[in-house]
């Protein structure tokens, strides 16, 4: 059986990090900030992030992004690919063409086996591009991996028809549902509003249709987790795009300070029964590439060589 935390990690390093006008059409954390060493400070976020989490004892393998051409939101590779216990690499259907240029497979192959570990398998789920059917890897799933249950999202960047493709090929099974901010449209991203760990899961429940929150809750509780409810208002902060990693001295919680920050004493202390929180401060690549921690994270489920 898979384990749901991993205490490896494929992170990319940016080499052109700016605003992605395409993608912001369905992103509104996303926004267009482009003043000066913009790019430079999105650098300095992201070795933040890497010291930090090696220094707790994560496994991080970096991916140098290439200068040309220019792939704004290289710093999420989550979306693109996804690696799991049996081997598998999967590649997923991406919403925008500037975001097709991130799927540098052979060199994430290269990159992973010299650091032993074994892909005996690549599912390319990215022809669902030629239809508009997309499917955002673990931006638009959260994986429920022990379990081979993952919950989505529905909207503009997660299809069900490749859903339906995800959980053919993979052995899942999907809860699939709809969820809005206040002014009705569709979340982005399901890791904004939901993550699970082994034993815990963050939930934005105002953002769920108001018909599909008792399911989901009694879907999630039935696992075993306790879930901690937060506002959208923190949904907002991305209170809810956290990520458990199996660090030296136990599980983290890897989130970004701002998260952290918006969270009420009482979520924290919830939060950190389940482990130690890892928060690093990342505004420009919130700010203007509208995604946090989490999405900046590709865990390496992989079997060694």
């Amino acid at each position: 059986m898979e384990e749901q935390s991993t205490g490896a990690v494929l992170l990319v390093r940016p080499a052109a990090f700016g605003f992605n006008a395409e993608a912001a059409k369905s992103n509104v954390f996303a926004h267009d900030a482009r003043e000066a060493g913009g790019e430079r400070r999105a650098q300095a976020e992201f070795d933040r992030l890497a010291t930090k989490l090696s220094a707790g004892g994560v496994e991080v393998l970096v991916l140098e992004d290439s200068a040309e051409p220019a792939k704004p939101d290289a710093v999420f590779p989550n979306n693109w690919v996804s690696f799991h216990a049996d081997g598998t690499m999967v590649l997923y259907p991406m919403a925008t063409p500037p975001r097709r240029l991130e799927r540098r497979v052979e060199e994430v192959r290269a990159l992973v086996d010299n650091a032993g570990f074994r892909v005996s398998q690549v599912i390319d789920l990215s022809l669902h591009e030629e239809q508009r059917q997309f499917l955002e890897g673990t931006g638009s799933l959260v994986l429920d991996r022990p379990r081979r249950r993952s919950y989505a999202s529905l909207g503009p960047r997660t299809s069900a028809e490749a859903i339906a493709d995800f959980d053919r090929q993979l052995g899942y099974s999907t809860f699939a549902f709809d969820a809005r901010d206040p002014g009705g449209r569709p979340i982005y991203h399901t890791n904004v509003l939901l993550s699970l760990g082994t034993r815990f899961a963050v939930l934005c429940l105002e953002a769920v249709a108001p018909e599909q929150r008792a399911p989901l809750v009694a879907e999630i509780q039935e696992s075993g987790r306790k879930i901690v409810e937060l506002s959208f208002a923190q949904l907002r902060r991305f209170g809810c795009n956290l990520l458990e990693l199996k660090g030296k001295r136990g599980p983290l919680i890897a989130m970004s300070e701002k998260a952290r920050s918006n969270l009420r004493p009482d979520q924290l202390r919830a939060l950190e029964r389940f482990g130690e929180l890892l928060a690093v401060d990342i505004p420009t690549i919130e700010a203007v590439g509208g995604g946090s921690v989490r999405c900046m994270i590709a865990e390496v489920h992989l079997p060694r060589h």
